[in-house]
């Protein structure tokens, strides 16, 4: 069966084998960061609603969950902003009530759990990904571009307090942009406000892939380990490139071999290619990843969007 909503599993760097869960539409979030591979958002808001309706995503979920598949974790993430689905901790119930055998990741990009209402309804998950990407409202604003409601003060406020009722895991990330929140200034602030937070991990992340904005460029290896070093004691990694991604059994090399043929014949942005050949996105953009990092294709700005090309 073909899913609307649920897609992979994919293979993940810091998640293993996961089955994504997509809680709203592409691609409607409350940011529209520099660095999304996802792509521009399309839908800026921070109005929590019922993006798909819930008793589609539950029967979905019993159809693919009934296999009893081998799975690290349910991952609510995808298209856009998960918090923004006003059924979410509705979702978290059903799933912990009839699977309780899998373990539910969240990754979020933090703008909603300012609202101590949100925060109760996603206590149960076993593992959020927050990000946090900058301290200081300059750094912030280049890097996330968010809604003009959404306030910095009010995320870090919201990761604090969430943290102290939450009894499962929280990996912070930390995206890293050159000249922008790589500074000593710029680090020194985010410090201060990690150690308040007090996750259990900091995961240093860095372009892996383009991003919305062109321009942009990772971080260097070994400026990523002197950055992971200033955050000590903090407990920080760098989170390392995903090598083994064609080894996953979730790999398809007929999938790879597609969006290669395709792009032969011509440029097409991960959303093209999503839409053609029915995969999600996410599930997309790992398979460009392999490619780009074996120079098998080239990425390259357009009027529209991110275009891929083979070399």
């Amino acid at each position: 069966m073909k899913y609307k909503h649920l897609f992979g599993p994919v293979p993940s760097r810091r998640l293993g084998v996961s089955l994504g869960v997509d809680l709203v539409p592409h691609k409607v979030c409350s940011m529209n960061c520099i660095y999304c591979e996802v792509g521009k958002t399309t839908t800026l808001t921070i109005k929590r609603g019922d993006y798909i309706p819930l008793k589609d995503l539950m029967k979905e979920l019993s159809e693919y969950l009934a296999n009893e598949p081998e799975l690290d974790y349910i991952t609510f993430s995808g298209a856009g902003e998960p918090l923004l689905h006003s059924g979410i901790g509705e979702i978290i119930h059903y799933i912990k009530t009839e699977y309780p055998q899998y373990k539910l990741a969240l990754i979020t990009n933090s703008t909603m759990l300012c609202e101590k209402k949100v925060r109760n309804e996603i206590k149960d998950i076993d593992l959020i990904l927050p990000s946090l990407d900058a301290a200081s409202e300059l750094a912030f604003r280049k890097i996330n571009r968010t809604h003009p409601k959404v306030k910095l003060s009010e995320i870090i406020n919201g990761l604090i307090e969430f943290k102290k009722l939450f009894s499962g895991e929280m990996w912070l990330e930390v995206f890293l942009s050159p000249g922008i929140n790589d500074t000593q200034e710029e680090l020194a602030n985010l410090k201060e406000a990690i150690m308040k937070i007090s996750p259990d991990q900091v995961q240093l992340n860095t372009l892996d892939r383009p991003g919305t904005q062109t321009g942009l460029e990772p971080i260097s290896e070994e400026r990523m380990a002197e950055i992971a070093e200033f955050f000590r004691p903090l407990p920080v990694t760098v989170i390392a490139k995903f090598k083994s991604r064609n080894k996953l059994s979730s790999f398809d090399v007929n999938v790879e071999s597609v969006i290669l043929e395709t792009i032969s014949r011509r440029p097409c942005t991960a959303k093209d290619l999503s839409e053609m050949l029915g995969l999600h996105i996410n599930e997309v953009n790992k398979y460009i990843s392999t490619l780009l990092k074996d120079d098998k294709i080239v990425a390259e700005e357009q009027r529209r969007g991110v275009f891929f090309c083979a070399k």
